[in-house]
């Protein structure tokens, strides 16, 4: 593993951070057991840095992070990271309740690394009015937390004043080949540095969609280096090679992803690829936004929706029809979103235009719009029709072999769940 220094501080953290969004999950809840497994494997392979968030996995990251760290004792060979979900707080007594809560959580005395969630300017501005800064004053001063940053979801032009309005040791921005003049951006990336600010990235697959199989046309680009490198060696490498990266998140939840992030992570040299290799990267970019229909992350944040939409779902299967020239992506997308393997339906036509996600985005999408998109492309007059035939095939099978369907169709889900839901 190789480590990279924090230049306020002198921390050496991992490349690769250790991202608990996306743990495993089984029936709905985190898969304890083989999450814990990663989550020591990973360690046992040099990575220290462990970032988490209050509202993850509907508020069990945390508490399933303390308990993995209490109960195998390392807790001094780690750096915590998680976040103060502002939105939930009025005033600097609101968000000290709320820290308290967070420290009981992980079983900690002192949170390493402490982030303002997501802020943009506007939520940045409502923030100070509730006290944020006095907060974070007097929670370093009392060592509760011990290094204060930001992760930010806003526009570029806000991004600057946000660093310059405190004494930060790190921020976290949403990095990657696709957004390179999104959000921060790379012009965000080296302010940030400039300012001797540790710079941490999520979302460096944009929500696994770079580590699947590339669009043919893609695979065309990356056929002509000479260095052969997977998607994800693509990905990653080419965002290490940037000196003003710190660590780069990754949402790991399956065994052979970990496993290949960590033998990229030991080559992860700034300044690694050659000037060909970063043509073929602005190429491919290039290329991805032109077939890409949504530039969805599959984050989460505009869950649960209100009307019962599986908003990412919906995207997920829409890109795979259209970027990824996936044949079978119709029948995926009415099979998991049609009431089959869950208990209620999750159509993107079920969407009652509430407009509540627009708000919580990060990538200010336009959500409902873009649902209907997904309902005229994805569903139609024989939507129904399948969707029944679809129940009554599967309720045929499991009479015929009660067992072993329902154990292939979980394993099948599992597997789809990880491929396109992961790395992030």
């Amino acid at each position: 593993m190789l480590y990279r220094q924090v230049p306020k501080n002198g921390d050496k953290l991992s490349v690769l951070g250790y991202g608990c969004m996306r743990f495993p999950v089984r029936m709905g809840s985190i898969n304890q057991k083989l999450a814990e497994k990663q989550i020591l494997y990973a360690l046992d392979q040099g990575v220290n840095y462990f970032d988490t968030a209050f509202p993850y996995h509907n508020g069990k990251s945390e508490p399933f992070l303390g308990k993995v760290i209490s109960q195998n004792g390392f807790r001094n060979e780690i750096k915590i990271a998680t976040k103060l979900p502002h939105w939930r707080t009025h005033s600097k007594a609101d968000m000290g309740r709320i820290l308290d809560e967070q420290l009981s959580k992980l079983k900690t005395d002192r949170i390493d690394y402490y982030l303002v969630h997501a802020l943009n300017g506007e939520l940045w501005k409502t923030a100070k009015r509730n006290g944020v800064i006095a907060f974070l004053d007097d929670a370093l001063r009392k060592g509760k937390i011990i290094n204060a940053g930001f992760s930010f979801h806003g526009l570029a032009e806000e991004f600057n004043g946000i660093v310059d309005d405190y004494d930060w040791t790190f921020c976290q921005i949403q990095y990657n080949y696709l957004d390179t003049q999104n959000q921060a951006g790379t012009a965000g990336l080296q302010y940030a540095a400039s300012k001797d600010m540790a710079v941490i990235i999520m979302e460096p697959l944009r929500g696994g969609n770079l580590a699947k199989t590339p669009p043919p046309t893609v695979k065309d680009i990356w056929s002509k280096a000479e260095n052969k490198k997977t998607p994800v060696g693509w990905s990653l490498g080419w965002i290490w090679t940037h000196p003003e990266v710190t660590v780069v998140l990754s949402g790991m939840n399956n065994d052979d992803h970990i496993r290949e992030n960590l033998v990229l992570a030991e080559k992860a040299l700034p300044n690694a690829f050659s000037v060909k290799e970063n043509q073929l990267v602005d190429e491919a970019a290039a290329e991805f936004r032109r077939v890409m229909k949504v530039g969805c992350t599959g984050c989460q944040y505009c869950m649960p929706c209100p009307a019962g939409v599986n908003i990412p779902g919906c995207f997920d299967w829409y890109n795979s029809r259209h970027a990824f020239k996936d044949k079978k992506a119709k029948l995926w997308y009415l099979f998991q979103n049609g009431g089959i393997v869950t208990e209620k339906p999750t159509l993107a036509s079920m969407c009652v235009q509430c407009e509540e996600c627009l708000e919580k985005c990060p990538q200010q999408l336009p959500i409902p719009d873009l649902l209907k998109d997904v309902q005229g492309d994805m569903e139609g007059f024989m939507t129904k029709p399948m969707i029944w035939l679809m129940k009554r095939t599967m309720k045929i099978r499991k009479k015929k072999k009660p067992s072993t369907p329902v154990s292939k169709r979980s394993t099948h889900d599992e597997h789809k769940k990880n491929q396109f839901k992961t790395e992030d």
